[in-house]
């Protein structure tokens, strides 16, 4: 537990602060980094090393960055303590394996200042292709058009808070996924997606490693759910009525897209009891190793 009142600290002016949780993000760390370094607006840093058994850590120390290392891993445990330390608003939570383009920072922050009521601003996203398996890519294509990614804060690995976005609510509870959690907190006419800023998502290079992700967003679902916290209603039909009917061409991914969908909830059923937390590790040892994003 993260002691109370330490989030509304900070200037009451413009101080960006960026928050990244990273377990075992030593392919990655560096290239987030460096983005982050290059941004035409100065933000300060803090990395939460947890759980962590290679050299993320080293690797995020650097002029700028506050590194808090934690022997054990979760990533809510992990931004509450990156809260803790951070300092100032805007307050933008990333995901370590996502680069920001070098306005990406300054740009979030200007929608929040222009608009007292917007309380999240999310970039755009555009999904990672090149080189995986034909099922990868025909679930990608679905995905990107999937109308629940218009206005959706999860799915993008960064969301920037204002201070009163911040505000509605204390702790970042111990759930799967903390973007399906901002979700649920931030009413649909209190965010905005950002078009200008375009973040480049990263699918598996392995079909097992996407059914491995599929089952983890299940399973986040249902953990929601059992907490009584709000998700969007289920729009089980979206890939049909929203996707290939508006274009017929894509109804052999759609296909494709339907039985991964009903496998992955098979499995999710099935591995409700495990704690396991499923994470692609394809994409980010052959991202680490290319140093792409494309």
């Amino acid at each position: 537990m993260v002691p109370a009142g330490v989030r509304s600290g900070g200037p009451v002016g413009r101080t960006p602060s960026v928050v990244v949780a990273a377990h075992d993000e030593s392919a990655v760390i560096t290239r987030c980094l460096d983005a982050l370094a290059a941004q035409d607006e100065a933000a300060a840093v803090v990395v939460v090393a947890n759980g962590c058994h290679d050299d993320t850590a080293g690797l995020a120390r650097r002029p700028g960055v506050r590194v808090v290392e934690l022997a054990e891993a979760g990533k809510a445990n992990a931004l509450n303590h990156g809260d803790a330390v951070a300092v100032g608003f805007p307050r933008l939570y990333l995901d370590a394996d996502i680069v920001l383009p070098s306005d990406g920072v300054r740009r979030l922050a200007d929608a929040l200042a222009a608009d007292d009521d917007l309380q999240a601003a999310v970039p755009a996203r555009r999904m990672a292709t090149e080189g995986r398996p034909w099922v990868v890519r025909c679930w990608a294509a679905i995905n990107a058009r999937l109308p629940v990614y218009e206005d959706a804060l999860f799915g993008r690995g960064a969301i920037m808070l204002s201070r009163s976005g911040r505000a509605l609510f204390e702790d970042f509870p111990g759930l799967m996924a903390d973007d399906l959690f901002l979700d649920s907190v931030v009413a649909r006419d209190r965010r905005a997606v950002i078009g200008s800023v375009e973040v480049v998502v990263q699918t598996p290079y392995r079909t097992r490693d996407l059914l491995n992700r599929l089952v983890r967003v299940r399973r986040a679902n249902a953990d929601l759910r059992s907490r009584a916290l709000g998700t969007r209603p289920a729009a089980r039909a979206s890939w049909l009525r929203s996707v290939v009917l508006r274009d017929p061409r894509l109804l052999p991914a759609g296909l494709v897209y339907a039985v991964l969908t009903v496998v992955a909830a098979e499995r999710a059923r099935r591995a409700s009891a495990s704690k396991a937390w499923g994470r692609d590790e394809s994409s980010r040892t052959a991202v680490g190793a290319r140093g792409t994003t494309a």
